[in-house]
């Protein structure tokens, strides 16, 4: 499932601060976005409709009003998007992408350590 970076932003909040049993109004949301972005309430519901349709969110009608919550799960987009990004940049080449922040000098001695540790626990 493709997210934009714009809802990307609302997911963070409902994957922080919402479930199925705890939902949240497009004015809690609204709430939680960071002042930073400076955006306009309509905005914000434009991009909770996108996600619906999407099937990334789901809602309860409560009152005259709607609460939002997560239907994807982050784990289930981080793979995802991983693989995507893996794929679209580095041809599914996991080896490409360290080689790509080894090269960068971008992996520290503790994501060295990190990586030992992985490929140790994958190879028993």
């Amino acid at each position: 499932m493709q997210i934009s970076n714009s809802e990307k932003i609302l997911m963070d909040v409902l994957w922080m601060s919402s479930s199925k049993s705890h939902p949240l109004s497009a004015k809690q949301i609204i709430d939680r976005i960071d002042s930073k972005l400076d955006w306009h309430d309509k905005t914000v519901k434009t991009l909770l409709n996108r996600l619906l349709k999407k099937q990334a969110i789901g809602f309860c009608k409560e009152g005259r009003g709607y609460l939002y919550y997560p239907i994807l799960k982050e784990s289930e987009y981080v793979n995802e998007a991983s693989e995507h990004f893996l794929s679209r940049v580095f041809n599914g080449s996991v080896s490409s992408l360290v080689a790509s922040f080894a090269k960068q000098e971008k992996l520290t001695e503790k994501d060295l350590a990190e990586l030992k540790s992985l490929i140790n626990k994958m190879e028993k």
